[in-house]
């Protein structure tokens, strides 16, 4: 079933040319129906992952980029990620909102990139609500209830190193994994990159 839903895909965009570089050395993967989340470290390829399967499921997918660019650095990060990102997406810019620009996403887009769901995170915590778990609750809501175009969610994974040395980075790493265990229950698909390589821990990856 894998094969032929690949065969398909491939044949209807063969001509657009996007193919994952070798260094994504495991070839092309397609995600099984639903929608994904996306985990991984820092430069761990999970971004690149992320837009290479919603640019194989869509000829033309939403982004959904959550950072914002507070200083010099995040600046640079964001600039960088546009240069790189594919002339096919149609951009929304939604540091804190998101559950309702995946709405407004998925009235035009049959797939849906988010990037990501950690410097959401961070902006709903340094807000001046704060309303994290209500976000986290939108956002569950919005992923269970929409069914016309797939969502694939790009996250960081920062609960794997060493405990933080102060409260709030402690405070933001317990909140980020029990947002991925919330993110993880409702999604069809979790996949987790390390060196360009992608490992499905539910669901599966079709060749």
């Amino acid at each position: 079933m894998c094969s032929i839903r690949w065969q398909a895909l491939k044949s209807a965009y063969a001509p657009t040319g996007d193919r994952l570089p070798k260094r994504f050395g495991q070839g092309r993967f397609f995600l099984q129906n639903g929608h994904a989340l996306i985990l991984g470290g820092a430069r761990s390829g999970k971004s690149r992952f992320g837009e290479k399967v919603a640019l194989k499921l869509s000829p033309s997918p939403a982004y959904i980029a959550t950072a914002n660019a507070g200083d010099a650095e995040m600046k640079k990060r964001i600039a960088e990620h546009k240069s790189n990102r594919s002339t096919r997406f149609t951009t929304f810019e939604e540091p804190l909102h998101l559950a309702g620009a995946i709405t407004e996403a998925a009235l035009e887009h049959e797939a849906i990139l988010v990037d990501c769901l950690t410097l959401w995170l961070s902006n709903l915590m340094f807000s001046e609500d704060g309303a994290v778990d209500e976000g986290i609750k939108e956002l569950l809501a919005v992923l269970k209830k929409t069914s016309s175009a797939r969502i694939i969610l790009i996250s960081n994974e920062v609960g794997q190193g060493i405990v933080p040395d102060n409260k709030l980075a402690r405070e933001f790493r317990d909140e980020a994994g029990l947002m991925h265990q919330q993110v993880a229950s409702v999604s069809e698909n979790v996949v987790f990159v390390t060196a360009g390589i992608p490992v499905a821990l539910k669901g599966s990856l079709c060749p």
